[in-house]
């Protein structure tokens, strides 16, 4: 009748041969509650509404199984079962930081409350005053309240999966739990905080970032200096306000009532009345320091790759880097992850607690899925998500293996050299540019850029320091840093002089090895040059590079184009509307109308991130990296990998 199986997805219950699942069990637990209400059976208290809770969780955690198509029996989670990401690894009590959190900080005001008001009850009446004096009850109070504090501290870095708030937190509600015991026989708070304690053990694998051994050995050396600092502020600030007739103890006793939040042996007015108040958000400052120094997540590097790490991944581009935005990931500023055995690797940076990569992982295709379960892992350990700016369509379904979610961008406009022609009444406005830079005496000249010597780089440099104006250069995914940039590796250069043969203008390109096609890196050019210069510059490099055996050329990226402009419903035009008020700002429209002119093929690039609500905390990191928003500066430690 009843059979219970394990299960490796986990156990399994049949009654009568047929299986219950959750949504079952809470659908019967809401038709008990309903009928016993209908029969005045069941009282409206908090076990029924604690009741309900529990059915209408069960059901909304389980609804895939109300659903064939959606059931998926190696998803069950605590929380809601979602689809197991084959790149992850599966922890079955991910949702456990959170429940946790706030078991944690319930327990600990709770905790804080009960340490804070004094026993009345009759256990401490007449059972506690026969084993403990009121002095010993008093100690144990006085214990009681900083951790419940230290515990509702923790509570944060519990949200946060840290490793060491989890051990932090288990001692903690250990010790609560005694505490409760013995000082005032607190029978209910001391069986939430052991309750809490064992159900944070039991999920402890869901606690998987970890903590850098140095920042952990420098911990130990700083949180003594640092409760010894507030110690002495605290005490000689009390000592100083004190009645001059006040023994050294009585101040000890005013110093540490005063951090506890209690009344002490000292009365303070007038102008230092306050001084209570002040020791204890002294005290409190102290606390969440220390807390800082102790749970601060393993870090992630943050010195730029050397020069082995450069060669392999300059040899990996060459190989395998198909993609146009492949030669991208030879930036200066982008940091490496390769496989395990340094056959693949991705580019990426860390920008608002966002592991970011850059494009698409280059490497052969059998060892991108591994790549990617490490850098998840990496990521993981060190308290960052993962989001990917720049990921060609191919490659999605590989980020979604992952778990994560893609938002589509915009799109990449790649012209097709030889079907790009001038003839034409479409193209004509780019054909009339071309023909009035001809006349005002400019002529386009295509050069390799490792052959330009020192002058005619420095020429272009300062083309660029013009065309900026002081602004700061921008790109990530789909830029060069620099024209010194890996100048070796092929890229070219299209000059376009003026009819004195000054450099007034030039378009920057990159090799896309693997395929005869070139990624346009930058364009810039002299602010008060002819109207039509990057039409004139784009239709002469299409031209030479269409001689040269290149067959497609990957312009500019135009974010949003599809919503903007073919919008599939009527939520994409309303995002579109939405889009289109950033056009002043980002030039949205006007990127867009340029790269239309050359009537290139539009291929979609998306914005792959982690979670439901991952994607405000992605698009931030995605904003600075591109250099779109200005980013809060600060000084940054460089340290090496570890």
């Amino acid at each position: 009748m009843l059979r219970l199986e394990r299960h490796p997805f986990g156990p399994r219950v049949y009654v009568l041969r047929r299986r219950i699942h959750e949504y079952h069990l809470g659908l019967a637990v809401l038709l008990a509650l309903a009928v016993g209400s209908f029969f005045d059976a069941v009282d409206l208290g908090l076990a029924t509404a604690l009741a309900a809770v529990v059915g209408v969780w069960l059901v909304a955690k389980d609804w895939r199984d109300l659903v064939p198509s959606k059931r998926d029996s190696a998803s069950w989670q605590m929380g809601l079962h979602r689809r197991v990401a084959p790149l992850r690894v599966l922890r079955r009590t991910e949702s456990l930081p959170t429940l946790a959190a706030l078991a944690a900080l319930v327990a600990g005001i709770v905790n804080l409350v009960s340490a804070a008001t004094p026993n009345s009850g009759w256990r401490h009446r007449f059972l506690l005053r026969n084993v403990e004096s009121l002095d010993e009850i008093r100690v144990f109070h006085a214990l009681a309240l900083p951790a419940a504090a230290a515990l509702i501290v923790t509570a944060f870095y519990l949200y946060r999966r840290r490793r060491g708030a989890l051990n932090v937190a288990v001692a903690l509600l250990l010790a609560l739990g005694v505490l409760n015991l013995v000082k005032g026989l607190d029978f209910e708070e001391a069986l939430w905080s052991f309750a809490a304690a064992a159900l944070l053990w039991w999920g402890r694998a869901a606690f998987h970032v970890r903590h850098d051994p140095v920042s952990l050995r420098s911990a130990v050396l700083r949180v003594p200096a640092i409760l010894a600092v507030a110690a002495v502020l605290i005490v000689s600030s009390v000592a100083l306000a004190a009645p001059a007739d006040a023994s050294f103890g009585q101040i000890l006793r005013a110093a540490g009532d005063a951090v506890i939040w209690q009344p002490g042996p000292i009365a303070f007015h007038d102008d230092v009345g306050r001084l209570p108040l002040a020791v204890s958000l002294l005290a409190l400052g102290a606390l969440l320091t220390v807390a800082y120094l102790v749970f601060r997540p393993l870090a992630a590097p943050r010195s730029l790759p050397d020069a082995e790490a450069r060669r392999v991944a300059r040899g990996l581009v060459r190989r395998y880097g198909t993609d146009t935005l492949a030669f991208f990931k030879l930036r200066h500023d982008k940091q490496y992850l390769f496989e395990e055995t340094g056959s693949a690797f991705l580019a990426y940076r860390i920008e608002n607690g966002v592991l970011l990569v850059s494009g698409d992982p280059v490497g052969p295709p059998t060892a991108l899925p591994g790549l990617v379960t490490k850098a998840v892992a990496y990521a993981e350990r060190r308290g960052l998500k993962v989001a990917a700016s720049g990921v060609s369509e191919a490659l999605v379904p590989l980020w979604r293996q992952a778990g994560m979610h893609a938002l589509y961008i915009g799109d990449e406009a790649v012209v097709e050299t030889g079907r790009f022609s001038l003839e034409g009444r479409a193209i004509r406005k780019v054909r009339q540019s071309v023909a009035r830079l001809e006349k005002c005496g400019y002529a386009a000249e295509l050069a390799e850029l490792s052959q330009l010597d020192e002058r005619t780089l420095c020429e272009l440099e300062a083309v660029t320091e013009r065309w900026l104006a002081g602004a700061c250069e921008r790109g990530f995914a789909m830029s060069m840093d620099s024209l010194r940039t890996e100048r070796e590796a092929g890229g070219v250069v299209l000059l376009g002089r003026d009819g004195d043969g000054r450099i007034r203008g030039f378009l920057h390109l990159v090799p896309s090895y693997g395929r005869p096609a070139m990624s346009l890196s930058s364009m810039r050019r002299d602010r008060e040059t002819p109207n039509g210069l990057m039409e004139f510059l784009v239709v002469r490099a299409i031209e030479a590079l269409r001689e040269r055996g290149v067959e497609e050329i990957s312009l500019n990226f135009a974010a949003f184009a599809r919503i903007m402009h073919g919008p599939r419903g009527p939520f994409e035009r309303l995002v579109g509307r939405l889009v289109a008020l950033g056009n002043p700002f980002f030039q949205i429209e006007s990127l867009y109308r340029f790269n239309a002119k050359f009537f290139p093929r539009w291929e979609p690039r998306y914005l792959l991130y982690e979670g439901a609500l991952g994607l405000p905390r992605a698009g931030l990191a995605v904003m600075w990296a591109e250099g779109q928003l200005p980013k809060p500066r600060r000084r940054v430690t460089v340290e090496g990998e570890r």
